[in-house]
């Protein structure tokens, strides 16, 4: 049975390491995101004639024992193709995904990897019967 100033020992390194490597993680995870917000105010702000070629959602849920709380949280993506043949996807709010759909084609609005909009080609729907 070791005694406890052994186990004080060991936190005593342990601890310093472990706060070593939480600091490191914040710190490379803010680091990129900083890249990224620079990466993308070097990129100009372009309006390109796109198409919707797909949407998905991704739900992540988290349980709170303590509290009996459930949590879900919803991330929409949409990806467009452009004129070129490349497409690219952007997070979108629940409402700009609720009112767009496979096929519509419009004007996207970009900087970078940040969505600005997509403004949808206005369309004349007709039903069965055209008069």
């Amino acid at each position: 049975m070791e005694s406890w100033a052994e186990m004080l020992g060991v936190m005593n390194t342990a601890f310093p390491i472990f706060l070593v490597v939480i600091f490191g993680v914040i710190l490379l995870t803010s680091a990129s995101g900083i890249r990224r917000y620079f990466s993308n105010n070097r990129q100009p702000l372009l309006s390109v004639t796109s198409i919707i070629v797909g949407k998905r959602t991704e739900v992540s849920h988290r349980h709170d024992t303590e509290m009996s709380v459930n949590r879900s949280d919803t991330k929409y993506y949409v990806t467009f193709e452009v004129e070129s043949g490349d497409r690219l996807e952007f997070v979108v709010s629940g409402q700009e995904y609720g009112q767009c759909s496979e096929g519509d084609e419009g004007k996207l609005t970009f900087q970078g990897s940040r969505y600005y909009g997509f403004e949808r080609l206005s369309r004349t729907y007709r039903g069965l019967h055209e008069y």
